[in-house]
């Protein structure tokens, strides 16, 4: 076995390479502007860094978000672009997974990353492995009785203190952990994977006019 996982739904543009036993190498750069412009090189480089090539990887590992639209889709269609060259699977994970699986924490808790709008994206979880509710994204305030009392782990506990007192690592998500979750839950054969489907939430920022400025004679 050999994974290589990335995630660009959050700002942290984040690879790695796992053997099915370890993290063989990875690279994280929070850069929530330049998805497109780091996601190949640090392919390229956690390549180098354990000596492989990438015809040796045998599946692909991508976090499908909840993130915002453009930095999301680049880690998609670059997954796909990796899976139709290599002839390999891709198996999705939910972002907010990976950062629940690398707190390694043992009790409930949720995880919030930045979601912009003054808005975060959350889940809550019973243990580090298992999430209890679907991927939603809410403002802070909406969203702080039903935390109250529990840790939250990533960038959106650390931005809204005021709701979220309990702050706990990691902040940014790691493409190491979400290729060692991806890694066990291959070796158990017990699923669990998604399609590799970006998982908005919301309509994109970016929207069609809905009235046109005619420019052209007629």
């Amino acid at each position: 076995m050999l994974l290589l996982a990335m995630d660009t739904a959050t700002p942290a543009v984040t690879v790695a390479l796992h053997d099915g036993e370890a993290v063989l190498a990875s690279s994280e750069q929070v850069d929530a502007r330049r998805h497109g412009e780091l996601l190949l090189p640090a392919v390229d480089r956690v390549l180098k860094e354990a000596g492989l090539k990438l015809d040796a990887v045998t599946g692909i590992v991508v976090g499908v978000g909840p993130g915002p639209y453009t930095g999301l889709r680049v880690g998609l269609v670059t997954a796909a672009t990796f899976s139709s060259a290599l002839g390999v699977p891709v198996h999705g994970l939910c972002t907010l997974d990976g950062l629940a699986y690398a707190s390694g924490i043992d009790e409930p808790f949720a995880v919030a990353t930045d979601a912009r709008r003054k808005e975060v994206y959350w889940a809550r979880y019973e243990d580090s492995r298992t999430r209890v509710t679907d991927a939603a994204v809410d403002r802070p305030a909406g969203i702080a009785e039903r935390l109250a009392g529990l840790p939250v782990v990533g960038a959106g506990a650390r931005l809204y203190p005021e709701a979220f007192p309990d702050a706990r690592d990691p902040e940014h998500q790691s493409a190491a952990a979400l290729a060692a979750l991806a890694a066990e839950r291959l070796a158990a054969g017990d699923g669990g994977f998604l399609d590799p489907l970006p998982m908005y939430l919301r309509r994109p920022d970016a929207q069609v006019p809905k009235n046109y400025k005619v420019v052209t004679p007629q």
